[in-house]
This record gives structure tokens, C-alpha cells and sequence, in this order.
């Protein structure tokens, strides 16, 4: 059998290819890094993470928490990586991203079914079995074979990643370590403010030079990574509620709440590095440091990468894609990853964990998956699939997309405990009667 062409080494991408190949499939993976890089990669590695080094919550009350469960259990492997490379971050999942992307990359080149083809791919031919997953930065060229092969309303919008600082650049006299309300292991660095020091710094912060987009962009800006000045703008209390809340802190040095907190989130397993967390900007780069130096605890901060602004791209999935991730018009042709229309590394890896097992499917000449709508990666599925088309907007995994519980748990952490262990009894029996591999069991294949 000829191998399938899986298009993007990201987290979609390698996902994709590990599940091809868990299966007995060849894969020839395209990456065009090195040769051609995108304004966010810094590195040639499979599954880069370009934004925050957390996969956010690992908690089964949390969709999220839910979501990367039931890959744990399809037996994902951007799920083992991050796992075997857990940084400190409280009940979130954050990662050591250059040991977790190591990861990733030694287990896909040292796999003997994988070729890795080290080029731009400029299309595919939709007769064959593919996928495409190259993400939210697709190359121009890739995007214009989309275009034309597939039609339909292409949206945008920018996404930013927040500024990287070293830990021995910080002062702790000012800096204090906590988790909100207590939670958990105090695996935060926070700098607090009063008022005095927030006004000031929310002035320069709003006036500050920012990187513009050319003339025939416009600017989109995704809810759950908005720079941190255009949040500012709406408000000088907005982002006491946002990135900024105090709320659950106590600074030690005074006992009392500070007017408002800057959180430092451990980047790497060392812990020589943070990131601020919340603080995605378009700032330019001097800018950055002027203004950011202002938060009590960085004045002398060494910022070892600043935050950057980038154009991402995904289709109008919901008039394109069955829930499959199939195209309707080639159904030898699937996407995955942000591309469709999915925001978040957890949720871009789990639709590539769909398309894989999928596309190996379609390879034996089987019926391709559709989850039930009560799993968190069906409701992901059938949402960027179903939307309404005129407002459909990029989403990350949430309780609200999936069936109400009937009579269920009036408490929203109790209900939502109910809902995930709904979804993971409804996702085994369904995963038993498609023999399809769970929690590392029968290997029943696809």
C-alpha cells in the first residue's frame, strides 16, 4: 500500500502520523521547517509549541482535563510526551516545551513506517489518501491549493505569544510564590501591584508602539488569546478581572491582597525559565521591555524571547468538513488541527488523533469514526463541523458543547464531574464496539 501523506509536523500533524502508524501504515510526513520557517517556530522540532508551554488543566471536572483523558486512552502519543515532561504548574498540565517537541520528534523519525520529507508541500493529490494539518500558519501555497480545491470562505484572526523571562533575572524580594486560593503546590511567581504602580503601568502598557498588520488585514482577534493591550483598552478594570486579578492572593510581605498580580508560570523542567502568563502582546520589542520592566520583580528582567503577533488561518469547516474530518467534496482528503477551526495544542492534537484513526480506516476499506457527541472529542468534532457558518468562530473544548445531563447535579463541578464520567463510559463502549484501541487494552486496531 502506498504511504499516506500526512501535510504538517505540528501537534495535528504528528498526532496523525503516530496514529497511521500504530496501525502498520506507511506515513510521508511533510514539514517545510527548517527550509522555510513561519513568524512563531523557532526550532526545525515536530510539535514546537510557539504560544504557552500549558496544555491548561489536567482536572476531569474541566473539559479540557476530560479532553486529554480520552486521548490518553486512544493512546495518543503528544499525550505520553507531555506527560513524561510535565513541568510545575498547579492542577495544570505545562511541559518542558523543548524536551516534550524532543520527544515528539525522536519518536516520528525513529519509527521505521515514517518517511519525513523536509519541503514545502505545495498540494496533494486528492485521488490519495491525506491529510492536511498545517495548521494556523499555513504557508500561502498550501492555502491557495485549499482555495481552490475545497472553496469556500476562508477566516483569520491573530493570536500572540507571550513574552519568555529568566528565572535569576527576577527579584524576589518583591516576587512571591502562591497558587491561588492556596490550591495545590505554590507553583506560580507572582508580582504584585498597588494601585499606583498598576495605573502607571496601564498607561504606558495602552500608549505603548505595537507591530501593525498590513493594509489588507484585518484584525480578528481570537477571545482566549487576546493581546494583553487590546484587553487593556476596553478598560483600565479590565484586566483586574483577566490576566491581572488579585483574586484568591495573598502577598506575604503585607498580608494583605494587592491591587493587582502578574503571574509567572515555570516554562521549562529546570525552572530557569518563566513565562507571564496572559501577557500574549503585538508590542514591538523594545516596547516590551520598557513597559514590562515596570511590574515589581522585573525591573531587570532578561527576556529570552518576546512575545510575537501572527497571522493565523482556518477554514469555514462547518460548510467543508463532515464530522469524519473528511472533505465533502474529496473524501480521500482530511484536515485537522487549528486549520478547522479549533483553538488550543490539547484540542489541534486531539482532532489530529481523529483524522489519523480515520485515514487508517479508509486505508482497510472500513467505515471512518464519527465520537458520540457526549465525549469531549466528538463534541469538538461535531462543533467546528455543525457551527453555524456566518458566525462560525475558532473554540477551544468546553462542557457546553456537548448533551445536557437530564436531572443531573445542580452544581456546576459536580455536574461537570457527571458529564466526564458520562463521556468516558459512552467513549469505551463505543470505542468496544468499533474495536477501536482504548486505555492501552485489546489491541483491537481500527
Amino acid at each position: 500500500m502506498k504511504a499516506i501523506r500526512v501535510i504538517g509536523g505540528g501537534l495535528a500533524g504528528s498526532e496523525a502520523t503516530w496514529q497511521l502508524v500504530q496501525q502498520g501504515l506507511s506515513v510521508e510526513l511533510w514539514e517545510m521547517r527548517p527550509h522555510k520557517n513561519t513568524p512563531a517556530h523557532h526550532t526545525p522540532l515536530l510539535a514546537e509549541l510557539v504560544c504557552s508551554n500549558s496544555l491548561r488543566s489536567d482536572n476531569l471536572g474541566n473539559a479540557v482535563g476530560l479532553l486529554k483523558e480520552e486521548m490518553r486512552r486512544l493512546g495518543s502519543l503528544i499525550m505520553a510526551c507531555a506527560d513524561e515532561h510535565r513541568v510545575p504548574a498547579g492542577n495544570a498540565l505545562a511541559v518542558d516545551r523543548t524536551a516534550f517537541a524532543n520527544c515528539v520528534t525522536r519518536k516520528i523519525e525513529g519509527h521505521p513506517l515514517v518517511t519525513i520529507n523536509r519541503a514545502e508541500a505545495l498540494g496533494l493529490d486528492t485521488s490519495e489518501l491525506g491529510i492536511i494539518a498545517t495548521g494556523p500558519l499555513t504557508s500561502p501555497a498550501m492555502a491557495d491549493f485549499l482555495a481552490e480545491k475545497i472553496g469556500g470562505k476562508h477566516l483569520y484572526f491573530y493570536d500572540a505569544a507571550a513574552p519568555i523571562v529568566t528565572a535569576d533575572s527576577l527579584n524576589y524580594n518583591k516576587v512571591f510564590r502562591a497558587s491561588r486560593y492556596g490550591k495545590g503546590e505554590a507553583d506560580y511567581l507572582n508580582c504584585p501591584m498597588d494601585r499606583e504602580q498598576y495605573e502607571a503601568f496601564y498607561r504606558e502598557l495602552i500608549g505603548g508602539d505595537k507591530y501593525k498588520p498590513h493594509d489588507f488585514e484585518k484584525e480578528i482577534y481570537f477571545e482566549g488569546c487576546m493581546p494583553i493591550e487590546e484587553m487593556a483598552r476596553r478598560g483600565p478594570q479590565t484586566l483586574l478581572y483577566g490576566p491581572m486579578k488579585p483574586v484568591g492572593l495573598t502577598d506575604p510581605r503585607t498580608g494583605r491582597r494587592p491591587y493587582a498580580v502578574v503571574q509567572l508560570r515555570q516554562d521549562n523542567r529546570e525552572g530557569t525559565l518563566y513565562n507571564l502568563v496572559g501577557f500574549q502582546t503585538q508590542l514591538k520589542w523594545p516596547e516590551q521591555q520598557r513597559i514590562f520592566q515596570l511590574i515589581p520583580g522585573l525591573e531587570n528582567a532578561e527576556f529570552v524571547r518576546f512575545g510575537v503577533m501572527h497571522r493565523n488561518t482556518y477554514i469555514n469547516s462547518p460548510t467543508l468538513l463532515h464530522p469524519t474530518l473528511q472533505t465533502r467534496d474529496y473524501p480521500n482528503l482530511l484536515l485537522a488541527g487549528q486549520l478547522i477551526g479549533v483553538e488550543g495544542y490539547v484540542e489541534s492534537a486531539a482532532m489530529g488523533l481523529l483524522a489519523g484513526l480515520n485515514a487508517a480506516r479508509l486505508a482497510v476499506g472500513k467505515e471512518p469514526l464519527v465520537f458520540p457527541t457526549t465525549s469531549a472529542m466528538g463534541a469538538l468534532a461535531n462543533y467546528v463541523t455543525t457551527a453555524m457558518p456566518d458566525s462560525f468562530q475558532p473554540m477551544n473544548i468546553t462542557f457546553g458543547l456537548m448533551p445536557p445531563l437530564h436531572n443531573g447535579p445542580r452544581g456546576k463541578r459536580e455536574r461537570h464531574l457527571v458529564m466526564a464520567e458520562r463521556a468516558l463510559a459512552d467513549l469505551a463502549r463505543f470505542c468496544r464496539d468499533s474495536k477501536v484501541t482504548w486505555d492501552g487494552g485489546d489491541k483491537g486496531g481500527v
